[in-house]
């Protein structure tokens, strides 16, 4: 083989890593309790605002599933001297952005704007979290096309597959609610909003980022003269029933007639975002399933051709999390794509990684950090999820270290620990005529389900 031919056959070498410039951070908390966090960055005449609320789905009434991701949507839809219309040709005026939005974990609302509007987009937002008026023509134009979103949702295997995985998973654990119900959402009034943005959205529960083309004493000032009037409420505590536990392995079929494909995850109970092992799981998560190259999708999609994609997923929330593993497969491959996933499942706790996937998995993963922190955007969301999910202050900083320090011990420790596929859940959705038998050889016990969540009693 000729030097160019050698050349060419062999890929090159990774870069060394680039250090990474993360602007330092300046906070104080006001009189009233809000934390004000700040990042000046005048590379670009941007800024950017979160204000951030450790109360998101997991916080709905039980009787109003869904109440947090419908009091964002009606959020900046309107206020106590503007209509929802004014307020867009505000924000349009300014070609800027203004939005909120809820996780079962937070909630926020935020905007950004050039720096040049950077006061008025300031106030508005002010004026947005402040005196929102949920208006009832905006609560029943939000409840009408929620109920119609669900009803499209509910039509989806994808979806029909979360709600099954979330409700086996976590239980009692509001975790366990992805959706709400057409009951639900006509229970929820106007006064449900303003009672739980009341109670619930107050200032010594939140924390206000603001990164861009600013000037930290007078952005604070600013921000203490627009919000000196929010009162402090009660502090927001997480007091949830913990998630069941299996010990076998059991199947949840949900009987989708005439399905062509069959979706399936297979889970275990995981870890909470600030698990000591939450970097030797994203370890093992990349070696197993979270990339095209990674072996559950090499697997089967490459090798066997039973899937477009297989993959892995790391759910670790404030309070509970999973560990499952997912595809969709064509009907008549769902039991052999069993086989293959548990195989893979099994791998992974009982043979060490080898140096160049581990290797491989720390490359990825130091290589896309610095991508999510390069936009103010970018930096203003990770900063609100440190703060949302409790993570140490120098999180950002320490980062690419804490991925360099994982060895093949800990990937392989973790992978005993909480990958256990003879403690499964199971959940397929699919053509149970078809499907059911093929399922049978890799369960303890199945429960078979119809699409509206009904269990089949037979």
């Amino acid at each position: 083989m000729s030097q160019t031919e050698l050349f060419r056959s062999q890929a090159p070498a990774p870069l060394p890593p680039r250090p990474i410039s993360i602007p330092t951070s300046r906070e104080t908390t006001l009189r009233n309790g809000l934390t004000v966090v700040v990042v000046e960055d005048t590379r670009l005449p941007l800024v950017s605002y979160r204000l951030a609320f450790p109360v998101g789905g997991a916080f709905d009434p039980p009787d109003l599933p869904g109440l947090t991701d419908l009091l964002a949507s009606l959020w900046p839809e309107g206020t106590k001297s503007k209509t929802s219309k004014e307020i867009a040709e505000e924000i349009a005026r300014m070609g800027a952005n203004l939005s909120a939005g809820a996780t079962s974990d937070y909630m926020l609302i935020g905007g950004s704007a050039l720096s040049v509007f950077s006061d008025s987009i300031l106030d508005l937002l002010a004026e947005v979290t402040l005196e929102p008026s949920f208006p009832e023509n905006e609560v029943e134009l939000a409840k009408q096309n929620t109920k119609e979103s669900l009803r499209q949702q509910r039509a989806q295997p994808s979806f029909l597959a979360s709600e099954m995985f979330s409700r086996v998973m976590y239980g009692d654990h509001p975790y366990s609610i992805v959706a709400p119900t057409p009951e639900s959402i006509d229970r929820s009034t106007r006064e449900d909003f303003v009672e739980f943005h009341r109670t619930k959205l107050v200032p010594n529960n939140a924390v206000f980022i603001i990164v861009g083309d600013v000037r930290y004493d007078d952005i604070v000032r600013r921000v203490e003269s627009l919000f000196s009037t929010w009162e402090k409420g009660e502090e927001v505590v997480a007091n949830f029933p913990a998630p069941p536990v299996y010990t076998k392995r059991t199947a949840y079929l949900v009987d989708r007639p005439g399905s062509a494909q069959s979706n399936i995850v297979i889970a275990n109970s995981g870890i909470t975002r600030t698990s000591p092992d939450y970097f030797p799981m994203m370890l093992m998560h990349t070696v197993l399933g979270a990339t095209a190259s990674s072996r559950l999708f090499m697997n089967l999609r490459e090798d066997k051709g039973y899937t477009y994609g297989a993959y892995t997923n790391l759910d670790a929330r404030r309070t509970a999390g999973t560990f499952r593993a997912t595809a969709e497969v064509r009907t008549p491959v769902t039991g052999p794509s069993l086989k293959e996933f548990f195989y893979e499942l099994e791998r992974i706790g009982n043979e060490p990684v080898s140096e160049k996937e581990i290797a491989d998995a720390k490359s990825y993963l130091t290589g896309v950090f610095p991508i999510r922190l390069e936009t103010q955007e970018g930096l203003s969301d990770q900063l609100v999820q440190n703060r949302m999910l409790n993570l140490p202050n120098d999180y950002l900083e320490t980062y690419r270290d804490q991925i360099q320090a994982v060895t093949i011990e800990d990937i392989q420790r973790v992978a005993r620990t909480y990958v256990k596929p003879d403690e499964a859940a199971v959940i397929v959705i699919g053509d149970g005529a078809l499907v059911r038998e093929q399922i049978e050889p890799y369960a303890d016990d199945i429960e078979v389900y119809s699409t509206s969540g009904k269990r089949d009693q037979q």
